[in-house]
């Protein structure tokens, strides 16, 4: 199975028109960390997995790939 993190995070960024450094301001990260991220450098933890999936209302399972919306 292939982990989509990156692919779904930067598709919910999109949608809702969200820079690195709001999304990391409304989670409680740095920028440099979400920049990571999508660079692919650092997957996030279980616990800003859950931050995620609670900022862009939608499961955990959604952003690693596991399930469609």
């Amino acid at each position: 199975m292939e982990i989509k993190i990156v692919e779904r995070l930067r598709e919910l960024m999109k949608e809702e028109n969200l820079t690195q450094v709001r999304l990391a301001e409304q989670i409680g990260l740095k920028q440099n960390t979400i920049s990571a991220w999508l660079a692919g450098k650092k997957e996030p933890c279980i616990a800003s997995l859950w931050a995620l999936a609670d900022r862009f209302g939608v499961s955990v399972d959604y952003l690693i790939g596991r399930t469609e919306l």
